[in-house]
């Protein structure tokens, strides 16, 4: 894979010339495939229904590319189109299912025990549902900052609260998750 110059991207993403968009495009997909994957993957938990809003993210990006200005990073601007696109998705299920925050985190450990791709040894899965304990936003800090170990900054940028409320946010999840994990020895 050759090496990936965001400046250039962008310049090419806002070029007049189509081919040369779907080129840059295709080049942002490659790129940043796999991290939003994983990102909604934590957030959604079923393999497929991750792959469905990856695929969801991508096509808002591309059908929004004339309102990206430049004014952020592309994997800031995607990540916030896949959490918008992963809560969207979740909060839809919720209703549909009339699920209660309880019986959602029943419902996404059952997914996540019978989830085929899931590779996970005893200690993850463990993990898994101690993350899935945590209220949406703090299990969405969570991730964001221990898995990928993003800035706070960049955290956020993305879901529009102050670095601060971030910083509390996450030490208080990190200390629900310990909790569980205590518990559940």
């Amino acid at each position: 894979m050759s090496e990936f110059d965001e400046y250039k991207i962008i310049k090419e993403l806002c070029s007049d010339s189509d081919a040369i968009r779907r080129a840059a495009f295709a080049k942002v997909v490659e790129h940043f495939s796999e991290r939003l994957y994983w990102q909604i993957r934590r957030m959604v938990i079923v393999h497929d229904d991750a792959n469905d809003l990856l695929q969801n993210t991508f096509i808002k990006a591309w059908l929004n590319l004339d309102s990206f200005k430049g004014n952020s990073k592309l994997l800031t601007w995607l990540y916030r189109i896949a959490i918008n696109e992963s809560i969207t998705f979740i909060n839809r299920e919720r209703q549909r299912s009339f699920l209660t925050l309880d019986s959602d985190q029943a419902n996404l450990e059952e997914k996540l025990e019978g989830d085929i791709f899931f590779d996970g040894d005893g200690t993850q899965i463990r993990l898994q549902k101690a993350i899935m304990s945590l209220p949406l936003k703090q299990r969405t800090v969570f991730n964001m900052r221990y898995f990928d170990e993003m800035k706070y900054e960049d955290m956020s940028k993305i879901l529009g609260t102050s670095v601060g409320a971030l910083k509390a946010s996450y030490h208080i999840a990190v200390k629900k998750v310990e909790d569980y994990l205590g518990q559940n020895d």
